[in-house]
């Protein structure tokens, strides 16, 4: 069996979507107006230099002390409730394009993101695809977040969590494809015969060049459920994929 792991945030989605969510949790008295800018000058500066894991441990670091004591059911709802507003209009084009030809091709497609659970397996669903890997907060037994973390989908533990599931669902990583934006990234892309560098920050496009795995370019949001009028090519899918598909799976037996 064959997949395709997509790293979500600039990948899949045109802005954190923790950040996309912070006025919702504004609304709901969840986080103070200060917080909100923060957040929102955060995300500015991660769309135009990029994160590193020094930058995503304190953003962590961050988001468990401001989430401390939020009810984890009231987090699920207010996602539930408004998810097709905030996340669906920031969709990639090119990315749903990728997902439908790869779910044609009868590929696994799963989302690989550092954001939460609570997001990410609610935003796997409306878009129809296998599931979804992403990090969890630790909840006590009244329910509340701890402001502690079970798993945090980073870095090396991507990589980790990518080859337990294979190993559990029967993946082939060698015909297996995975896309991201981000050097943090760089172990997901290095489990699997096809890498793509997607809207790569500065860092990951030098070991792109460096390793030849093909840059690509998502810059079209559209909503999902838009996504039978999209006006891409369907082609233009298998043609990018299949470009690099005796390349990759020689660097991946060269490593």
């Amino acid at each position: 069996m064959r997949a395709a792991f997509f790293d979500l945030d600039k990948t899949v989605i045109a802005k954190s979507s923790l950040v996309a969510f912070g006025p919702e949790f504004h609304a709901r008295g969840l986080l103070h107006r200060r917080t909100l800018v923060w957040a929102v000058l955060s995300q500015m500066l991660f769309m135009r230099f990029g994160a590193d894991d020094d930058k995503l441990t304190k953003i962590r670091e961050s988001v468990l002390g401001i989430t401390k004591g939020w009810d984890h059911l009231e987090v699920k709802r207010l996602v539930a409730e408004t998810i097709n507003e905030v996340i669906e209009p920031l969709i990639y084009e090119e990315a749903l394009e990728l997902i439908d030809h790869h779910l044609s091709q009868h590929d696994e497609v799963w989302l690989v993101s550092m954001s939460p659970a609570e997001i990410v397996e609610p935003f796997a669903e409306l878009l129809g695809i296998t599931g979804a890997i992403a990090s969890r907060a630790a909840i006590d037994a009244e329910g509340k977040f701890t402001g502690k973390m079970e798993f945090f989908a980073q870095g090396e533990n991507k990589a980790i969590a990518i080859r337990e599931l294979a190993q559990a669902r029967d993946i082939d990583l060698t015909a297996s494809y995975a896309y991201s934006d981000s050097e943090t990234d760089i172990p997901m892309l290095e489990t699997v015969g096809h890498a793509y560098a997607v809207n790569a920050d500065r860092q990951l496009a030098k070991v792109a060049h460096e390793k030849s795995w093909p840059l690509l370019s998502f810059t079209h949001p559209v909503r999902a459920h838009d996504r039978s009028k999209s006006h891409t090519p369907f082609l233009l899918s298998a043609i990018v994929i299949g470009a690099a598909a005796v390349l990759g799976r020689t660097r991946y037996h060269n490593r």
